[in-house]
């Protein structure tokens, strides 16, 4: 811990006093009867390029609530939601609203702009924001943030040491494609930490346009200019229409080698949209060259939390999870256990206490725990894009490595 979260926190201690949580902890609402009504505030995009991943967040959260009947800890809760917007401005309206509600702790939040946007008015409420998708690497310092997801750092890091493993030449070249956004920035550092050893470099960067809905050819000029270099592999970071797009051009450009990437290239839609049937041009190159990605969580992974959360999710949506709901799901998760910890009476402070003090997590994903930072240390999942049935699918290889 940082000396100043240990001044933070002894700071908070004082002001609770020293039998705040411990007068919470292991205190149930009388009998069995449900506890107070407790508001949760959850932001997400309601409209652009992050709806979708805002749907999945919101799915995970009230797929929590539908199991454990409408509550967290003993209490019944209702459910506040906030449009996130694009922006630390809309970011910052949506807590200013949540906080006018009385909530208890805030949850959601798609994009890293605005997580790191809102940073100072969190902490300043001193309310828990349990996050439940990728934080950018300056997120840091934090008492009140938590994150269920990972740094968005993390999926280049494990994706770029299996290739220093599995590229047995030292010399081999690959070439990075990606738009030049802050997030880039953060995977594509995490990519060269995990690869960038015993001689080994990246000097290979092609940066494109951020486009979230980006036409025929968008990306076709950028990727006819480096294919003469030969690449022996390709490391890129895009996600919905944009890895769409991509990986079409890509190979519609002549590629004909492998793809490698963080788990969200291939998250949600992608898939439907690339798979054109049985015998079909796009699923055999798919399926002949290869797409892997590095991710924390697929659907198919076999452990009895997932098999309930995976089924569950099937049957109320007719979809399948992605580590988006997955993450939110787990957000609640960890809500449930902080709130039953401090018992009857809980407040955002003893909440944020008690959010330190829950452990392990038995998660679809596997279990997991809190690190220092606040984000999860736990597995990372090689995945392979292939036949699941008649659909192409996340199908886990390999695990590749524990971080965090």
């Amino acid at each position: 811990m940082s000396q100043m979260n240990r001044r933070r926190a002894l700071q908070l201690l004082a002001a609770l006093g020293a039998t705040g949580l411990a007068a919470g902890c292991g205190s149930d609402s009388e009998g069995d009867a449900p506890g107070s009504l407790v508001k949760i505030g959850l932001i997400v995009p309601g409209s652009g390029p992050n709806k979708a991943i805002g749907e999945e967040i919101a799915n995970g959260f009230q797929l929590f609530l539908s199991l454990n009947d409408q509550q967290l800890g003993g209490h019944p809760v209702t459910l506040v939601t906030a449009e996130e917007g694009d922006s630390a401005k809309t970011g910052q309206a949506a807590v200013d609203k949540l906080l006018k509600e009385g909530v208890l702790a805030l949850t959601g939040v798609v994009s890293p702009t605005v997580m790191f946007g809102i940073r100072d008015a969190v902490e300043q409420a001193r309310v828990p924001l349990v996050g439940s998708n990728a934080s950018p690497i300056s997120l840091q310092s934090v008492v009140y943030i938590w994150r269920t997801s990972y740094v968005l750092s993390e999926p280049g890091e494990a994706i770029g040491q299996y290739l220093r493993q599995t590229l047995k030449d030292t010399s081999s070249r690959i070439t990075v494609f990606a738009p030049k956004t802050t997030s880039s920035r953060d995977i594509i550092e995490g990519f060269r930490r995990g690869y960038e050893q015993s001689g080994r470099r990246v000097n290979d960067f092609v940066y494109t346009p951020d486009l979230s809905n980006p036409g025929k050819g968008a990306y076709s000029s950028a990727i006819r200019k480096a294919l003469p270099r030969r690449p022996q592999a390709v490391f890129c970071h895009y996600t919905g229409a944009a890895a769409t797009s991509f990986i079409k051009q890509l190979y519609d450009e002549g590629y004909r080698g492998p793809i490698y990437a963080p788990g969200f290239l291939t998250e949600g839609s992608v898939l439907s949209q690339l798979d054109d049937g049985e015998g079909g041009e796009l699923r055999t190159r798919i399926e002949k060259y290869g797409i892997h990605t590095a991710l924390n969580y697929s659907a198919d992974l076999n452990n009895s939390a997932n098999r309930v959360f995976a089924s569950a999710y099937r049957k109320t949506h007719n979809a399948t999870p992605t580590t988006y709901a997955m993450a939110s799901y787990d957000a609640a998760q960890v809500l449930d256990k902080a709130i039953r910890l401090v018992g009857a009476n809980p407040t955002p402070q003893l909440v944020n206490l008690a959010l330190g003090k829950i452990g392990q997590i038995d998660s679809p994903r596997g279990p997991w725990q809190f690190n220092q930072p606040r984000t999860p240390q736990q597995k990372w999942y090689l995945r392979r894009v292939q036949r699941d049935g008649r659909l192409l699918s996340n199908v886990v290889v390999s695990e590749l490595a524990t971080l965090g």
